[in-house]
């Protein structure tokens, strides 16, 4: 496994971690628990999944460019028929 994946993982399930036990235990500090753990997971695992995903890829493929809406439509022409 690679490392940001295993670091993805962990932040994911600690941040999982931390909201469930936020609305499990019955602590002065339930809301930082559950609010901790939504910023872990909107601040810390969310861009290090979506470099992992768009990691070596070319986002003008999927731009609305002028030639790739001519390729949609020739392609729904083709498979109109």
């Amino acid at each position: 496994m690679k490392v940001i994946h295993i670091i993805t993982l962990v932040a994911f399930l600690a941040s999982l971690g931390s909201i469930i036990c936020g609305l499990i235990l019955d602590v002065d500090f339930t809301e930082k628990l559950v609010g901790f753990g939504v910023l872990g997971l909107f601040l810390v695992v969310f861009p290090l999944f979506s470099y992992y995903r768009w990691k070596g890829k070319d986002v003008k493929d999927y731009m609305l460019t002028k030639e790739n809406l001519d390729k949609m439509r020739e392609n729904q022409r083709e498979n109109k028929y």
